[in-house]
Order: structure tokens, then sequence, then C-alpha cells
């Protein structure tokens, strides 16, 4: 890890408008992340973590304050240059996979980089490597239904880190496995993390917050308090 600021939100806020009512989903946020480090966001349920999570992903932009991603300014962005950079810098990691139904395991993961433009033999290279990362290299053509849930998040890893990203970005990677399958993701994440990864990650899950280097509370929208993780070790 080092102390560049691969991420900077300077008084970031996001107001939503429904019916001429504003809610104010996140104010004046000031965060800062480091290249190599592993964040957790917590807070209850409609504090503003999501929202968060798609600020940083570049899938909303902020109504306030600044946002700088590797010394790019982001939040004004438009969306030809958004699309860009999110498919180039950014992996997502989502609870639900996400994983498109009627394409193979090696297609989900090949499918960032076929936007790209990359030539076929640099995206076969690529996927491979993905998937023997997350230990699926046998299962390319299968399809996500043939898969296990634990199986489908792990493509899902797979297709996040196929694009070697600056960071990233998981909301809930264990909300829809049962504790086994949580924790063999949660084992995945930190060993992406050991080898250089920074990762920003939304969990409700205590036990996995503990494994990032830093714990960022939120409420109603505001960071409450950090903590350093105390950076325990699954059972």
């Amino acid at each position: 890890m080092t102390d560049h600021p691969l991420i900077r939100l300077d008084g970031v806020g996001k107001v939503f408008l429904a019916e001429e009512v504003e809610t104010h989903a996140l104010s004046n946020i000031n965060l800062s992340i480091r290249s190599g480090e592993f964040v957790s966001i917590s807070g209850p349920s409609g504090c503003g973590k999501t929202t968060l999570l798609a600020v940083l992903g570049l899938l909303d932009s902020p109504t306030s304050g600044r946002y700088v991603l590797d010394g790019t300014p982001a939040e004004k962005l438009d969306a030809g240059l958004r699309a860009r950079i999110r498919n180039q810098a950014i992996g997502f990691i989502f609870q639900a996979f996400n994983l498109i139904g009627d394409l193979t395991v090696y297609e989900n993961v090949e499918l960032p980089l076929t936007y790209r433009g990359m030539g076929a033999t640099e995206r076969k290279e690529r996927v491979q490597e993905s998937l023997e990362r997350v230990g699926l290299a046998h299962r390319t053509r299968h399809y996500p239904n043939q898969l296990s849930g634990g199986q489908q998040q792990r493509v899902a890893v797979a297709r996040a880190i196929v694009g070697k990203p600056l960071i990233l970005l998981a909301d809930e990677p264990t909300g829809n496995l049962d504790s086994r399958n949580g924790s063999a993701a949660m084992a995945l994440l930190k060993e992406l993390h050991d080898g250089g990864a920074t990762i920003c990650m939304v969990t409700h899950d205590p036990r996995y917050s503990q494994m990032a280097d830093r714990i960022v509370h939120l409420f109603d929208g505001q960071i409450v308090s950090e903590d350093e993780a105390r950076r325990h070790a699954l059972d």
C-alpha cells in the first residue's frame, strides 16, 4: 500500500429530487482511499452506502463537491468519458452477481474487454488468467444457471478483475450467499488485496468489515467515524 490518494472526495453531496421533495443521500463527504488499501463502508440501511459506491464508480454524479480519481477530476465528466474511465479503471462486484444468463462463463468475463476493442488473443489470455485466479478455469463453457451461488460470485469477481482496474468496488458481495460461500468470497477478496488490489466494499456484516484496513461508518449520508480494522481472520 502507498500513500498515493487514488480516490479523493472533498465535500461531496448528493441530493435526489422527487415531487419537489429533496432527499440528501450524501452530505459533505470527505474521503481518501490510497492505492493498495482495503476500505469497508458500513452503516444501517438507507444511510447512503450504495449511493456513495455509485458515485465512486461513476455510475452517478455528485450534486456538489469534488471527486478526483487517480488525479482526474471526475465529478463533471460527460457520459462518454465516464463510461470509458469506468470500463478501464473500475471493477464492479455486485450482490446479485449481474451475470448475463445466455452467455457462458467465458463470455461473461470477456465482455468488458470486448467493449474496449481489445484483440482476441489478448482477451483470451486475460480471461484465462482471471478464471484461474478464482479457481474456475474448468468452467468456461458453463452458463450461470449451471453454477452455484458461490461459483457465480467467483465469475463476477473474475469479470471485475479481468481489465486490471485501479480499484474494485464491491456492493454487499456476500449478500446473496450462505455463510460458507460468503466466507469463501471474502477470502478471495482478501487474497486479491494481499496481491495489491485496491478495494472499497459495502457490507452489513461486521465480521467481514474487520477484514479491511479501515472501516468508514456512514449515518444519514454523513461519515460519522473511521476506524482501523482489527483484521480478523476468517474461521
